[in-house]
């Protein structure tokens, strides 16, 4: 079946563009730095599968395959570190965990680069790629991913149990709604469909659209609460000099 980059394409212009509008937007730049690059991301793993399934550069063999795995090694890192930002703490446990799996994970990027056998064939089918990785680096690529994941899962899911400040807690339930609505149907996409065997990190990428959604509506919410409260700061407390005999 040939493949088409027409969904890769459209999703990498939609999570580039919403990149680009969260930036030049007001808000937490704390907040908004990771979320951007997460939709930068997202687009660039699009990207690069729609140009080695084209064939458009035909002779860098296995390279592009093993790029697009080195992008999305990022997405785990970089979230971990947006909910920590989120969280509803003071305690920097999480900011810590997430910078030892940035650590990891340039570890990680480093030995996927070297190994020109990470991934020995890619096939395109229709709108996904599936990858056939004989290393055993795989299996610890596919541990640190998938833990990454879980842990973005979690983290997020129990910050929004315990969090008092109802404009925090509605940016955290975006994250954790983002990462219900990409996992699982990628998950259950690759168990029920044949043809997706091996494709589960093309499957998650293309089903990440749905975490991008919902990384706009944090940014929109977000911003929304930031216009208000420079509104009400620049406001006059008593503009009618009311009360004033």
């Amino acid at each position: 079946m040939n493949y088409s980059p027409i969904l890769s394409l459209a999703t990498a212009t939609l999570e580039i563009g919403a990149a680009f509008w969260a930036l030049r937007g007001p808000g937490r730049r704390y907040i908004i730095q990771p979320t951007s690059t997460i939709l930068l991301f997202l687009a660039g793993y699009q990207i690069i599968e729609a140009v080695f399934c084209t064939g458009l550069l035909p002779a860098t063999g296995q390279l592009l395959p093993r790029m697009a795995f080195v992008i999305v090694a990022w997405l785990p890192p970089t979230g971990l570190l947006l909910v920590a930002r989120l969280y509803p703490t003071t305690s920097r446990a999480f900011h810590r965990y997430a910078y030892a799996v940035y650590a990891v994970c340039a570890l990680l990027v480093a030995a996927i680069v070297m190994d020109r056998n990470f991934v020995s064939e890619s096939v395109c089918m229709v709108v996904f790629a599936r990858y056939t990785t004989p290393t055993t680096l795989n299996h610890f690529y596919g541990f640190f991913y998938q833990t990454g994941l879980m842990s973005m899962l979690l983290i997020s899911a129990f910050g929004v149990t315990i969090c008092h400040d109802d404009h925090q807690r509605l940016l955290l339930g975006q994250v954790l709604l983002g990462c219900i609505g990409f996992i699982f149907p990628a998950l259950i996409t690759v168990a029920v469909i044949p043809i997706a065997e091996y494709a589960l990190p093309s499957i998650l990428c293309h089903f990440a659209l749905v975490l991008a959604l919902f990384l706009v509506r944090l940014v929109n919410i977000e911003r929304k609460q930031t216009v208000n409260i420079e509104t009400q700061t620049m406001l006059p407390s008593n503009p009618l000099n009311a009360g004033v005999a």
